[in-house]
């Protein structure tokens, strides 16, 4: 047990900053993760590639190791996360039911597209996931039938390959962050009642955890997607609500078993989504790591081997993340929040990209 490496990753939990409004972040009571913060280290994060649209299927490889060159082929996640079989010659593609303004399309129109579809693309197989999302299987190219109005089609790209080692333990709902745990080549665990949307079962998700620390994992990565799942929602008060409960019923059990493993905890967002207009945005997210290496200083950067490939860079220009004040938030403190790294450099998880 000694020496566990324990990373939870709140998805779409950040938001920009620069208006009157406070942040999710800043308007939650998190006392498990002030804790952490008061004794660990604070570092600002920027995990989506210049020139990539941000989403999980590119920052959540990122923050474990595997930087992509291009778009992430998100088709082979959502197969890999269910265990549906791609034949050798046959592709997936990640197809999303929409209502004419783009939207998410509801349950009913979701199931009419799913039938219209399988109906028009006949030797391709057509897998109803969650929501409004479709799987479409089956030799390229890409069916004519996906060009139909009311469905869009998520790029075909790079396939995520395996760099995690085999003792890694993922613990996540099906979807997104479990199908790119399964292609880096962790164990993946799924409790029952961890839907991935802001109701899941949190206290489930860290007895999860930590049995996989006492049986002796050397690293546990626990994905949250309520946040994200929240604000696409446009529902500023389920985000907050599902960070506190993830600070409740998973961080605070969780910082209490790695005490006992002598292990390293860290916390930090994927990627941002604002709950204002339910979309995802690349700005640099908030860290902790705690037990920190460096106590005295203000955000000062520790050394993380378990991120390989990071170094401080400078805030491109265009970044508006900047130390305002925000109506509703706390003086800025030593918490989780935008605020509270907005004066801090920019660690890059991309050095290759940065660099070229």
């Amino acid at each position: 047990m000694v020496g566990v490496d324990v990373l939870v990753i709140l998805d779409g939990a950040s938001e920009p900053l620069g208006g009157a409004r406070a942040t999710s972040l800043e308007r939650a009571s998190t006392p498990a993760l002030d804790a952490l913060a008061r004794e660990g280290t604070l570092s600002r994060l920027r995990m989506v590639p210049a020139g990539l649209a941000p989403g999980s299927e590119v920052a959540i490889p990122t923050l474990l190791g595997w930087i992509p060159d291009g778009t992430v082929d998100r088709g082979a996640i959502e197969a890999a996360a269910r265990g549906i079989a791609v034949a050798p010659g046959e592709r997936a593609w990640r197809v999303d039911a929409v209502t004419p303004d783009g939207d998410r399309a509801g349950d009913a129109a979701t199931r009419r597209a799913a039938r219209a579809l399988q109906a028009d693309a006949c030797a391709h197989a057509v897998h109803r996931l969650a929501g409004h999302r479709l799987l479409l299987v089956g030799p390229p190219p890409l069916p004519a039938a996906t060009r139909a109005v009311g469905l869009r089609v998520w790029p075909e790209g790079v396939v995520i390959s395996p760099t995690l080692e085999r003792s890694t333990v993922m613990v996540a709902a099906i979807g997104a962050a479990a199908g790119i745990g399964r292609l880096m080549g962790a164990r993946v665990l799924t409790p029952a009642g961890a839907t991935g949307g802001p109701a899941s079962d949190l206290a489930a998700k860290a007895a999860c955890a930590v049995q996989a620390i006492t049986g002796g994992a050397t690293r546990v990565i626990v994905h949250v997607g309520g946040p994200d799942e929240a604000a696409h929602l446009l529902d500023f008060e389920a985000k907050v609500a599902v960070i506190e409960r993830a600070d409740r019923d998973l961080i605070a059990p969780l910082a209490a078993a790695i005490r006992r493993a002598s292990g390293t905890l860290r916390v930090c967002p994927d990627h941002g989504c604002d709950p204002a207009t339910g979309q995802h945005d690349a700005h640099p997210v908030p860290c902790v790591r705690w037990p920190g290496r460096d106590l005295g200083a203000r955000g000062a950067h520790g050394d993380d081997p378990a991120v390989t490939g990071m170094r401080p860079a400078a805030d491109p220009a265009g970044d508006t993340q900047g130390n305002g004040d925000a109506a509703g938030a706390a003086p800025v403190s030593r918490r989780l929040t935008e605020r509270a790294v907005a004066d801090l450099a920019v660690t890059d998880l991309m050095p290759r990209l940065v660099a070229a």
